[in-house]
C-alpha cells in the first residue's frame, strides 16, 4: 500500500509538472530521492509519461485527428507527385503536380516533424547523461533555477501573431532544439518550448498548443525505443499495480493542468512559476548539501 501511495503521489506530480512550466523530470528526480524510490526504473517513468500522453490526446483530440488525417494526405500526395514525375518523364502531355502543404493542418504536421527532429537527435545523444544527472539532487536543482530564468526572460517577449498557417519552419526548428535541451532534468519542456515559440512570435494560444502536441512524438518515440526494457523490467516487478495507479493519477491531473494552462496563458504570465522554480531549485541544492 505504501508503494501505491508513493506511486500515486509521483503520478500527481508528473501530471502537474509535465504541463505546468516547472519541469517534470526535475521534480521526479528530486522526489524519488526524497521518497527513497531511486530504484524505481524505466517502466514506471514510461507509464507516467503515457498517463500525461493520454491527457494530451483527450484535450486535443480534434486537432490530433486532423493532424493524423492530413499526415496521411501528405504521404499520399507525395507518392502521387512522385508517380507524376516518372510519368511526365516519358509523356508528352505534362500534368501539374498537386500542392501538398496547402492547408493549415498540413503545415502543422510539417511544423511538428521539423521540431521533433532535433529533439530526437539530442535525446539519443544525451540519454545516458540525463539518466546519470537525475540520480543526484544537485543537477536538477541547478537546472530548475535555469528554468526560472528562462520563464522570466519569456515574460519580456512582446506579443506575436504567428500560428500553424504562417510560422516559418526554421522557427519550428528552434522550438525543437529547445525541447531537446529540456531532456535535462530540471529544464522544463513546456516552459522552454512555450517560451521559444513566443520568442519566435507565435501567438500565446498556438504556443501552448504547439508545445503540448510536440510532446506526443517525443513520448511515443521514447516509449517505442524502450519497449524491450519495459517488458523485461515490468515482468520482473511486483509493483506493476502501483505503477498503473501512478499512470492513472498522471492522466487525470494532467488533463486538468492542460485546461488550466490554456486559460492561464490568455490572461497571465509565468512569473509565479519562475519564482517557484527558483525556490524548488534552491531546495534541491540544499537537500543535496544536507546529504540526501
Amino acid at each position: 500500500m505504501e508503494k501505491i501511495i508513493k506511486s500515486v503521489l509521483l503520478g500527481i506530480l508528473q501530471g502537474l509538472t509535465e504541463f505546468l512550466p516547472v519541469s517534470s523530470s526535475g521534480h521526479l528526480a528530486v522526489f524519488k530521492n526524497i521518497f527513497g524510490m531511486e530504484e524505481v526504473g524505466l517502466a514506471f517513468d514510461i507509464l507516467l509519461h503515457v498517463g500525461t500522453l493520454i491527457a494530451v490526446f483527450v484535450v486535443f483530440y480534434k486537432d490530433i485527428l486532423q493532424l493524423i488525417v492530413n499526415g496521411f494526405a501528405i504521404v499520399g500526395l507525395a507518392f502521387y507527385n512522385a508517380f507524376l514525375f516518372v510519368r511526365n518523364l516519358f509523356s508528352k502531355e505534362k500534368k501539374e503536380y498537386k500542392k501538398i502543404l496547402d492547408t493549415p493542418y498540413r503545415r502543422f504536421v510539417m511544423l511538428v516533424i521539423v521540431a521533433t527532429l532535433p529533439t530526437a537527435v539530442m535525446g539519443l545523444l544525451l540519454n545516458d547523461t540525463v539518466e546519470a544527472l537525475g540520480k543526484t539532487l544537485i543537477f536538477p536543482g541547478i537546472f530548475l533555477i535555469c528554468t526560472g530564468i528562462i520563464l522570466l526572460l519569456g515574460e519580456k517577449v512582446s506579443e506575436g501573431a504567428l500560428n500553424e498557417e504562417n510560422l516559418p519552419y526554421h522557427k519550428a526548428l528552434i522550438v525543437g532544439i529547445c525541447q531537446g535541451i529540456a531532456v535535462l532534468p530540471g529544464i522544463s519542456r513546456s516552459g522552454s518550448t512555450i517560451t521559444a515559440a513566443r520568442v519566435c512570435k507565435a501567438d500565446k494560444e498556438f504556443a501552448v498548443k504547439f508545445s503540448f502536441i510536440l510532446s506526443i512524438p517525443v513520448i511515443l518515440g521514447s516509449a517505442v525505443l524502450d519497449l524491450p526494457d519495459f517488458f523485461e523490467e515490468s515482468a520482473g516487478t511486483s509493483d506493476f499495480a502501483a505503477y498503473i495507479a501512478g499512470m492513472i493519477a498522471a492522466a487525470l491531473v494532467g488533463y486538468f493542468c492542460i485546461k488550466f494552462m490554456l486559460k492561464l496563458i490568455k490572461n497571465k504570465g509565468f512569473k509565479v512559476f519562475a519564482y517557484y522554480c527558483f525556490l524548488m531549485g534552491a531546495f534541491s541544492i540544499i537537500m543535496f548539501l544536507a546529504g540526501f
